[in-house]
């Protein structure tokens, strides 16, 4: 017992004397010299240098320039182990580095094993023929406050990765999309981020059952707090999930997009999307754009889409021929749709026919829900340099919703305001 006992106390002695030693480093891409010391005064020259040095619970300070991009392939440890890749303000990388494989300025990736452990956060990243940052095979992963944009394909890229972090970035004009989790990664989070101007999906999930290992579906998905804008010139949807399934969707505003504002569908993914919650998200979709909310057919022989919950969201659409939701047939198992406002049109094959909200009622969706236009509803949404999407005094959305598990809005404020849960992505405050 007393051994037992002294272990631990060894065990959390060196685990405190640990903390202790994290270091911080210093890389300064114009004059810094990677002979150096590494600190404040004597900076390394290179990222690339910086990331294979450091140890458990180190952080790397990177002060202002244009820097040539960089492989992590060594990981931290859990908690106050996590290694950070930190930019002061100013810093640019515009180039992959010289040890990345896959043309992404910044890349993390052990080839044979799982990279863990690391926070990279307030990067400007532009300008690569890929994707401005790319985790492949790793845990752990967080990518904060960074500005990602006018890359050739993705803003930020994730393959054969859990439990990744993608928070408050903008990620804009990139050549596909803003972000694409890939490969059956399970957990991401994806939250309070920007993504507009991508010219395919803001947020683009896929299973890929094509790719081993994995089980072609990604699961426990959040994605909240986002704002997601002009996107999907090119195709795809705002939030575009194949075979994602398990997954939360609540708090994002999506407006202007021009394919679909929500699809859950397979077509690479290893079964239809399932069993997600769709709460309390406000889409106003461009004019000419498809459905608002999207869950078609699978294809190639995958199960269809079922027990999808969609509650508490604004889904307008100003395109006559299209609406609000579509589903593939009439009765699905264990979907859900109720306590939303609404346009006057949904299908029940795929697009291949309209019926109003009366018919669609009478399947037992919606009975609780409502129609209105944006007037009715917001402060400003025609303002055509910042729309504002908050509720208005007398908002038809205001104490209409009921309850889900979704405690405060997109900006943090507690739900409810008010006797009920206010529909839309915004709740009322009377003050505001």
């Amino acid at each position: 017992m007393k051994s037992t006992i002294l272990l631990l106390t060894l065990t959390t002695a060196l685990l405190a004397q640990r903390g202790a030693l994290a270091a911080t480093y210093y890389v300064d891409c114009d004059i810094g010299d990677d002979d150096g010391e590494g600190d404040a005064d004597d900076p390394w020259q290179t990222l690339q240098f910086a990331v294979d040095n450091i140890n458990n619970g180190d952080t790397i300070i990177v002060r202002p320039g244009f820097c040539e991009g960089c492989r992590i392939g060594e990981s931290g440890a859990p908690g106050a182990g996590r290694k950070t890749l930190r930019a002061e303000p100013g810093v640019t990388i515009d180039v992959p580095g010289p040890e990345n494989r896959h043309e992404s300025n910044i890349e993390v990736e052990l080839f044979d094993s799982t990279v863990s452990h690391w926070i990279i956060e307030g990067f400007e990243l532009t300008g690569a023929p890929r994707s401005g940052v790319d985790l492949r095979g790793t845990s752990d992963i967080t990518v904060r406050y960074c500005y990602v944009h006018n890359n050739g394909r993705t803003g930020i890229f994730t393959a054969f990765s859990d439990d990744a972090v993608i928070e408050y970035n903008e990620s804009a004009f990139n050549g596909e999309h803003g972000v694409y989790t890939s490969n059956s990664g399970d957990r991401p989070q994806i939250r309070g981020n920007l993504f507009h101007h991508n010219a395919a999906a803001g947020v683009h999930m896929n299973g890929d059952r094509r790719f081993r290992p994995g089980d072609g579906v990604i699961t426990g998905a959040t994605v909240e707090q986002n704002k997601i804008w002009e996107n999907g010139t090119l195709g795809a949807s705002a939030i575009n999930c194949d075979g994602v399934s398990d997954s939360m969707f609540r708090n994002n505003l999506l407006y202007e997009n021009h394919a679909s504002g929500i699809s859950l569908y397979a077509i690479d993914g290893s079964q239809g999307s399932s069993r997600n919650q769709v709460y309390n998200n406000t889409i106003v979709m461009a004019g000419g754009s498809r459905w608002v909310i999207n869950i078609p057919r699978s294809r190639g022989g995958i199960s269809d889409p079922v027990g999808n919950k969609i509650k508490n969201n604004i889904l307008y659409t100003p395109r006559a021929d299209r609406g609000s939701i579509l589903i593939y047939r009439p009765t699905i198992a264990g979907f859900e749709s109720d306590y939303n406002v609404v346009v006057n049109r949904f299908s029940t094959n795929g697009g291949s026919s309209i019926i109003n909200l009366s018919s669609w009622q009478s399947l037992g969706y919606d009975r609780n829900s409502l129609i209105a236009s944006p007037t009715n509803l917001f402060v400003d949404p025609d303002d055509p340099i910042e729309p504002d999407f908050h509720l208005r005094p007398g908002s038809m959305a205001i104490d209409r919703g009921t309850t889900v598990p979704v405690l405060i809005d997109l900006e943090g404020v507690p739900r409810p305001q008010g006797p009920r849960w206010d529909i839309g992505a915004y709740e009322f405050v009377s003050s505001q």
